[in-house]
């Protein structure tokens, strides 16, 4: 393994009003898991915030818990945590692919997820990101949720629809004024 190299990490965002995550988490790989859940619940602790945590079969469902709670609960951000070790088949490829892809559209919804589903090669290198002395990808996946919520704070009241129109709402369709307006 080459040696680690230095990476830039931004300091921990500081809140006036109380900041709450959900950490979604699928435990298939048990030690793994739960060392990504303790860094990430480090990590919101040092920024003076609180958490739940839920857990979820595999990677496929975080995404899926994920936009049930924010439809049906009251949370500020979403940590996505878990791990994906590389097989025999193809399934691997499925998902990976398919949980980042499903947790990146409902971040462009304007969804603040902090993504630590790790995807590896092997145990080695799995155990080596959920380090809770050293590089500790839960950890880091809060980080991430936490400076999503800062921005959004800070650039004023959190929107719905951010990159995406929602499926509520109205698309304006160009023409005279004498048709329908919307589609």
């Amino acid at each position: 393994m080459a040696e680690q190299d230095k990476h830039g990490v931004l300091p921990t965002p500081t809140f006036d009003k109380p900041v709450k995550l959900l950490i979604v988490v699928a435990p298939f790989y048990r030690a793994i898991a739960d060392n990504l859940v303790a860094g990430a619940k480090a990590e919101i602790e040092t920024a003076g915030g609180t958490c739940e945590v839920v857990e979820v079969p595999g990677a496929l469902e975080i995404p899926t818990a994920i936009a049930m709670a924010d439809r049906q609960c009251n949370f500020d951000g979403y940590v996505a945590l878990g791990c994906v070790i590389r097989g025999e088949t193809t399934h691997y490829e499925t998902v990976c692919n398919d949980s980042s892809r499903a947790i990146q559209l409902m971040g462009l919804q304007g969804l603040l997820i902090g993504n630590g589903i790790l995807t590896v090669e092997n145990d080695d290198q799995a155990e080596v990101r959920a380090n809770p002395g050293k590089m500790n990808k839960g950890g880091g996946a809060a980080a991430a949720a936490l400076h999503l919520i800062a921005l959004s704070r800070k650039w004023g009241a959190s929107k719905k629809g951010v990159g995406f129109k929602p499926p509520s709402e109205s698309i304006l369709v160009a023409g005279d004024s004498n048709g329908p307006t919307t589609a």
